[in-house]
């Protein structure tokens, strides 16, 4: 069953959420909190990005 764009969204944010929280934490088995922070970044970023591609996808769809 296909993921909505809306659970997919909200899926992406979390795992950025949870990395840059670990970064935090000392949890990481190898990496910093420097780059576990930077890799949170990376993460919300192209959760943005995303995000931007489904809404795109969604308002083409309202048109059609």
């Amino acid at each position: 069953m296909p993921q909505s764009t809306h659970n997919r969204s909200a899926e992406l944010h979390n795992l950025a959420e949870h990395i840059h929280d670990t970064a935090g934490h000392d949890k990481a088995d190898h990496l910093t909190p420097h780059e576990l922070t930077k890799q949170a970044e990376e993460h919300s970023k192209k959760t943005h990005e995303r995000e931007e591609v489904l809404a795109a996808k969604v308002a083409k769809r309202s048109k059609a």
